[in-house]
């Protein structure tokens, strides 16, 4: 074996080697929650660090399963998440196609302006949003938010879905209105399923973003019965400091599992989704 090949060799394993590490360092703290989660509420203040409680137990995700309004939490998230989702991409989909293949008169300067709505942050429309919701009655409302995610979520999705849709070959669409294909036929059944990976992937991160949204939610959702997850969570570390932290472990790691189950789900179309496409036969 030549030099060169030995020190390719060797740099390569260095190189997995340093991943490994900095993968096993951000474990670090999912094994902490996790041991967390099946000890006891002694556990949390204990000055040792430890990865395996003495008396492991599953009470902690009991009590947040049964004794805790959790799965109320999980159903108002799962709406919110799946209506904004629905929205988004219903409106996202469309518009990023027209900015992909239509050259109309405003077109980049409409695409600048989204990208300098979506940097502002979102804090500075709190107010503003409040009063309308108030002025509505939408607040303590599901469509209400909805409303919010999407339009904000959109602006991502209408760039991310247009940077795909323009790796698609304008030629695919061509001979396709050639064999007849009218508007909405050519878009439904040749540049749809084309786009499939960045409209999957783009979908579930709209969906993960709601999911995890903490701000609005406990902004404009302040009845109980109106919690998503990441409020309720909040209550959990908050009602009581010397105790909850089990408690909050287990429903921190009982909210993960959602999105680690649709991250694993879409995984194959991660690469493709977030890249330059290609054409598939």
């Amino acid at each position: 074996m030549s030099f060169g090949k030995i020190k390719y060799t060797v740099g390569h394993i260095l190189l997995n080697l340093f991943f490994l590490v900095i993968c096993a360092a951000a474990l670090i703290p999912i094994l902490y929650a996790v041991s967390l989660s099946l000890g006891n509420g002694s556990a949390a203040i204990s000055s040792g660090l430890s990865f395996f409680p003495e008396s492991p137990t599953f009470k902690n995700y009991r009590v947040i399963l049964v004794e805790e309004p959790f799965l109320l939490w999980l159903k108002n998230s799962a709406i919110l998440s799946i209506g904004t989702m629905v929205a988004a991409m219903g409106t996202a989909v469309t518009a990023a196609y027209a900015f992909s293949r239509y050259r109309f008169r405003g077109r980049n300067g409409v695409l600048e302006l989204l990208l300098i709505l979506n940097a502002f942050p979102q804090i500075l429309s709190m107010f503003a949003i409040f009063r309308l919701f108030k002025t509505f009655h939408l607040l303590n409302s599901y469509v209400g938010l909805i409303i919010v995610y999407a339009g904000s979520m959109c602006i991502f999705s209408i760039w991310n879905m247009k940077g795909y849709f323009d790796t698609i070959p304008v030629e695919i669409e061509e001979a396709a209105r050639i064999d007849g294909a009218g508007a909405g036929q050519l878009l439904v059944r040749v540049v749809l399923p084309l786009a499939r990976p960045a409209i999957i992937v783009t979908a579930v991160m709209v969906l993960i973003f709601v999911w995890n949204e903490y701000l609005f939610s406990t902004t404009f959702m302040m009845n109980a019965d109106s919690y998503t997850l990441a409020a309720g969570l909040y209550q959990l570390q908050a009602s009581d400091y010397s105790r909850s932290w089990p408690l909050f472990s287990a429903a921190a790691i009982l909210v993960s599992i959602p999105i680690l189950i649709a991250f694993f789900a879409i995984q194959k179309y991660m690469v493709s989704g977030l890249t330059a496409g290609g054409v598939k036969g």
